[in-house]
């Protein structure tokens, strides 16, 4: 007897196709959207560890850690001890500078905690550097060092720096009347690309201006064109973790997050917050609490948030 054997046809099999398109295709929007939500809620709690460890610098002593010391190295190095990394903090050699051949183990060593999974560019890192996307907030001025003495120096009357993290700080809590709640300690950055042959809004540009405040800043940076690469500056924006630099592991409240950053040589910055996240980024406060800020947050809010010590009224945005 013949048997007749099943097979599928030709447009049968289409259908089959097209319907596992379909559902491919109402699949993946959900599957992006739980990836996004598990990258988001890891960046959230990577802060909260950073703020432990803040608050165990300060307990241990008497300050938090400074934004960076004369060797330029990070408020994340100092940090170290206090994050289950006090192996690595052994191998670092504080009395020379952090770029000391010494310190290339410490430099090329990944921290989990100082990177955010929702970070577009964190693969663009190059070997022997690893890298952050959390930074120390300095404040809303846009001085980079301190106020220098010498009245023939450019910089000279310049307000010092109004936020927790600065050149060789020792920020108590006692140093932050605003209230701990209400003053910036860490935000995000995404990382940078590395090649100052590409303009990404992710670097460091360069307006070839000198502005006298941090209206001036804001406006002088967003009225670039960011795609003239005479207006590059720098690019290796994010690493490494153990540099303490404006454009590695320190942002200013000058211009709202996700603005461009920029840089007035010499000695005046507004390196921004910015993330991979949608619509905002992460804000560790002071008192170790973190809070996402949308990127329509009002400028005079962001700056307040940005300053330790202004008295300022925050708005209803906050």
């Amino acid at each position: 007897m013949n048997r007749s054997r099943s097979a599928f046809t030709l447009v049968e099999l289409l259908v089959v196709i097209a319907i596992i398109s379909i559902l491919i295709g109402l699949l993946l929007p959900a599957v992006q959207k739980v990836r996004s939500a598990a990258a988001r809620t890891q960046c959230f709690n990577n802060p909260k560890q950073i703020a432990l460890a803040c608050h165990d610098y300060h307990d241990a002593r008497g300050s938090l850690p400074p934004g960076r010391d004369g060797h330029e190295f990070s408020a994340h190095a100092y940090l170290l001890p206090y994050i289950e990394q006090d192996n690595l903090f052994k191998t670092i050699n504080f009395s020379v500078p952090w770029s000391n051949p010494v310190n290339a183990g410490a430099t090329a060593t990944l921290v989990r905690i100082f990177l955010c999974p929702a970070d577009p560019l964190s693969n663009s890192v190059p070997a022997g550097w690893a890298g952050t996307n959390y930074r120390a907030n300095q404040g809303s001025g846009i001085l980079w060092g301190l106020p220098p003495s010498d009245p023939t120096d450019p910089n000279y009357g310049m307000p010092a720096p109004n936020g927790p993290f600065y050149l060789n700080s020792r920020t108590r809590v006692s140093d932050i009347p605003d209230g701990l709640s209400n003053t910036a300690a860490f935000s995000e950055h995404v990382t940078g690309d590395f090649s100052n042959a590409v303009a990404a809004e992710s670097d460091t540009f360069w307006p070839q201006t000198h502005p006298v405040d941090a209206d001036q800043a804001y406006s002088m940076c967003q009225s670039i064109d960011s795609k003239n690469l005479a207006f590059q500056r720098v690019s290796d924006v994010g690493a490494p973790w153990i540099y303490g630099y404006h454009s590695t592991t320190v942002y200013f409240h000058v211009a709202p997050p996700g603005a461009r950053s920029c840089m007035y040589p010499p000695g005046r910055i507004s390196t921004t917050a910015s993330s991979g996240h949608t619509n905002g980024v992460n804000v560790l406060l002071c008192d170790g609490s973190v809070r996402f800020v949308n990127f329509g947050v009002s400028l005079p809010t962001w700056r307040a948030v940005g300053s330790r010590n202004g008295g300022e009224v925050l708005g209803s945005d906050w």
